[in-house]
């Protein structure tokens, strides 16, 4: 998510010029009423599951399948993560595993991913290939033993989605994680309670938006891979822009909510890029929950004016949420929240923001702020550590049990892992990811169709 986009925009009291020059986007949200909502550094007196299991545990051997852009993402993040060694990478094109073997030089690289799986000293993998390609990889690394991180959406089709979370809920002695990421990240935890508590009122809509200006067509220097390298812009392989980017946005929003839909409509067509790709590159859905609550989420290639964010709108306050950040903007008539007086205060421009985080009454100078934001883990890290995290403790847990007890009897294996897994660090499970991704997919074809879908409750049924 880009948290680094400027509003022009006049002001009697600051110029235009001096606005670009100087102010950040926490500013502009400062100026027009938003209050800053932060969750507060952690401390040891905290719940584990809020923290970051950094340092924590034993290591965990890692293996990443596909080795494109996002891939070589994970590699870097997971060289940041001390319990995350690299031991193995894998793609089918070459010159991927030579950029890869760069970021990861300890790693053995493979050709085909079954042979990577036979390697006893892989004990994890993150698979991200192209969507289309999950469901083999997935389920096969299951079946040999080892601990799964999917990338989100789980698959492009409902189909290859309920067979990779039905083999995940299967494979009891190893630990399966969607890569649904906001779902780890502790700001959007502290978020969650918040909202959850009714601090901005009644639930009144929702919604969320993608803006960036990029074609998605990779270059290469043959046909064949063209297309390989381009299977997001094709009906058959691609779950669109609402199943590749949007299913973050909107997950997250139906997360804080508890939010059910019961239908989507969707529009959407090739606006801007006149090539031969099939895949709309300007989108809109709205989903609509038995209650009535609307999530409108929109995105286009073709622009990238205003970027990225999420708005939820209550009739005491909207909270507006932007990479890590949130503020809320108050109404006029909503009552006076207790922390309000006693939090910390921030001025921009004569404007007073309020931060809400456990510490607000500390003093904490605007750079020490500012320096702290700057050192924030993302979510692609905060996901990947619990991934690594939990593997571990599963991975130990099991091999507790099965010193005592049979471990073929999966019922009491199950019961046995939870008790000890109680503390695990939070993340997105196989029934998180499976239904995101059901949403996602159901609406990418309501907008290939541009008419409205009822969910059934069937293709909510793993």
């Amino acid at each position: 998510m880009n948290d680094n986009n400027k509003n022009q925009f006049e002001n009697s009291k600051v110029t235009r010029r001096n606005f670009l020059q100087n102010a950040s986007f926490a500013t502009m949200m400062a100026m027009l009423g938003g209050i800053e909502l932060r969750a507060a550094e952690q401390t040891q007196a905290q719940p584990q599951q809020e923290s970051s299991p950094t340092k924590r545990g034993t290591p965990v051997n890692c293996a990443v399948i596909g080795c494109g852009v996002w891939g070589r993402e994970i590699l870097t993040t997971l060289s940041q993560i001390p319990t995350a060694p690299v031991v193995a990478i894998c793609d089918n094109y070459q010159p991927m595993l030579n950029r890869s073997k760069k970021l990861a030089p300890n790693a053995e690289a493979f050709d085909d991913y079954k042979k990577l799986l036979e390697k006893k000293e892989v004990q994890a993998v993150i698979v991200a290939t192209p969507s289309h390609l999950h469901k083999n990889v997935v389920i096969d690394a299951l079946k040999a033993g080892k601990h799964v991180y999917c990338e989100a959406p789980l698959a492009h089709t409902v189909e290859d989605a309920q067979a990779i979370a039905k083999a995940a809920q299967e494979a009891v002695k190893v630990n399966f994680q969607s890569g649904l990421q906001l779902r780890s990240d502790k700001q959007r935890h502290f978020l969650l309670q918040f909202i959850r508590s009714g601090a901005a009122g009644q639930a009144i809509k929702a919604r969320a938006q993608w803006h960036k200006k990029e074609s998605w067509t990779r270059v290469s220097p043959n046909p064949d891979r063209q297309k390989e390298t381009n299977w997001r812009l094709y009906k058959e392989t691609s779950p669109g822009l609402i199943g590749e980017i949007g299913i973050h946005q909107i997950d997250e929003i139906l997360w804080f909510l508890m939010a059910k839909p019961k239908s989507v409509t969707g529009f959407g067509g090739v606006l801007f890029y006149k090539d031969d790709r099939e895949v709309a590159d300007t989108i809109q859905a709205v989903f609509q929950s038995a209650s009535g609550l609307t999530i409108d989420y929109e995105a286009t290639l073709g622009n990238s004016f205003d970027a990225d964010y999420e708005v939820i709108y209550g009739s005491d306050a909207a909270i507006m949420v932007r990479g890590q950040k949130a503020w809320m903007f108050k109404e006029a008539d909503a009552p006076l929240l207790g922390w309000e007086v006693y939090a910390k205060k921030e001025t921009f421009y004569k404007d007073s923001g309020v931060v809400l985080r456990a510490d607000a009454s500390k003093i904490i100078s605007h750079t020490e702020g500012a320096s702290k934001e700057s050192s924030e883990p993302t979510p692609l890290y905060q996901a990947l550590d619990a991934f690594v995290y939990n593997s571990d403790l599963i991975g130990t847990a099991v091999e507790d049990y099965a010193s005592s007890f049979d471990i073929k009897d999966t019922a009491a294996l199950k019961k046995f892992l939870s008790e000890e897994l109680k503390n695990k660090a939070l993340a997105a499970t196989a029934e998180d990811g499976y239904l995101a991704t059901v949403y996602a997919l159901k609406a990418n074809e309501s907008i290939e169709k541009k008419t409205k879908i009822d969910i059934q409750k069937e293709w909510l049924q793993i």
